[in-house]
């Protein structure tokens, strides 16, 4: 394991450790941008790279599956090679991806260095949720909480809204060119202020490359499903049947190896951590919920109330508003309040606001969606803030780094389920 170059606790933090954290934490705000801010602008996309309807939206499935490959394997990455070097290498390779986004004129290419944005930005995510549990002590940790489930949270809200604001204002090139003067500032400073730990060399001695390749072949292959499943009628697509005995025979090969290789890339012993365990799974659940909205309420305002792309901006403004509002009360209810009465609460008012929404009609305007999305702001802090606490607020140090690839992964393949399930009932 990478030894920690001073304990938290014993290490007075300073402006520059804040400085650091702050650049990480855009870092993954882009990051997690960049999975939605296409979604809401592929027409323009798809008619710049003369792509069909069918071959367009590989330009966001290829991004998710090379990003829900490199979750789990951060935490590896960050103990062999710290988290200065990960983090700013991540960062680098997704702000030249990014580059080469805008300038492909084929599909292929846009495919492929999606994708690279996808696999080589996915460290950024889990990093900083292992970060803020590491160099920081526990007096310090409910504000570090706040500020990243509140990026994790309104970045995927966001991404239709800022897409589709970009490519109506400029062209959809500047959907990948925004994030090129802030990937270079934020690589700069990690590089130059970022301190926290040592780099663990002799974890490379007996990598376990077949684990590696059985990992990516399951959540490749798992993801692949999730994302074309429900668009190609499931198993009446022969893609989709290969590739279902492809998540098996990954799957197998995957636990085997993590089970059975003395130096496994990802660890799964934090699952006998009981509050891990059932931090992630509530992650799960979460991301089953967060994403499906994400997706449903700017469709719905985009095709059935034919409001563009700032129209849609306000709408959303509600929820934005209302997390950043109960953000910093639920970081100081969690110093005073038992997590699972937050928690509780959380998941009630999230389902509160989900059967408000199950009501909506074709004349459903802003004062209509005030409450439900008021209800949805809230809701996601109080749920986001106490399962991060629960999650990884428990376990040793040594731990959180590939702890927080796991936490992080269980909540995007929720989302991917959630989007499965919404999308197969809508065809």
């Amino acid at each position: 394991m990478a030894s920690l170059s001073l304990p938290a606790d014993s290490r007075p933090l300073t402006s520059k450790d804040w400085i650091a954290f702050s650049a990480m934490t855009f870092g993954m705000f882009m990051a997690i941008l960049d999975i939605q801010i296409v979604s809401s602008s592929l027409s323009e996309i798809q008619a710049g790279v003369s792509a069909s309807a069918d071959e367009i939206v590989w330009v966001q499935s290829s991004y998710l599956i090379a990003e829900v490959i490199m979750i789990p394997f951060s935490g590896f990455l960050s103990r062999v090679f710290s988290t200065r070097v990960l983090f700013a290498v991540s960062c680098f390779g997704f702000t030249i991806a990014s580059f080469m986004c805008a300038l492909s004129e084929s599909l292929n290419s846009l495919i492929f260095f999606r994708a690279c944005q996808g696999f080589i930005g996915g460290a950024m995510i889990p990093t900083v949720f292992a970060t803020s549990f590491i160099i920081f002590p526990p007096e310090k940790r409910s504000t570090v909480i706040v500020l990243t489930s509140l990026v994790a949270t309104m970045a995927p809200t966001l991404g239709p809204t800022v897409g589709g604001y970009l490519t109506d204002t400029l062209s959809w090139h500047w959907l990948f060119l925004i994030n090129i003067f802030p990937g270079i500032m934020v690589t700069t400073v990690v590089w130059f202020l970022v301190d926290f730990d040592k780099p663990d060399y002799s974890l490379l001695k007996g990598f376990d490359f077949a684990g590696l390749f059985f990992m990516a072949l399951f959540l490749g292959s798992l993801e692949y499903i999730l994302e074309e499943g429900p668009r190609n009628q499931w198993f009446e697509d022969s893609s989709i049947t290969f590739f279902f005995y492809m998540t098996l025979l990954g799957g197998i090969g995957f636990f085997m190896r993590i089970l059975l290789y003395y130096n496994p890339i990802v660890d799964i012993r934090a699952f006998k951590d009981a509050n891990f365990a059932f931090g992630t799974l509530f992650s799960f659940a979460l991301g089953i919920g967060l994403y499906g909205l994400v997706y449903l309420l700017p469709l719905y305002l985009a095709i059935v109330r034919g409001f563009d792309a700032l129209q849609i901006g306000l709408m959303l403004f509600v929820t934005g508003m209302f997390q950043f509002m109960a953000g910093p009360i639920v970081g100081l209810l969690s110093k005073k309040i038992d997590l699972r009465i937050l928690l509780s609460a959380g998941f009630f008012m999230f389902a509160t606001n989900s059967y408000l929404c199950s009501f909506i009609t074709a004349d459903f305007g802003f004062r209509e969606l005030f409450i439900p999305q008021a209800l949805r702001g809230v809701s996601l802090m109080l749920c986001f803030i106490p399962i991060n606490i629960l999650a990884l607020g428990t376990l040793p140090k040594e731990k959180v780094k590939n702890a927080s690839g796991l936490y992080n992964t269980a909540r995007n393949l929720g989302g991917a389920i959630g989007l499965a399930l919404i999308i197969a009932n809508n065809i």
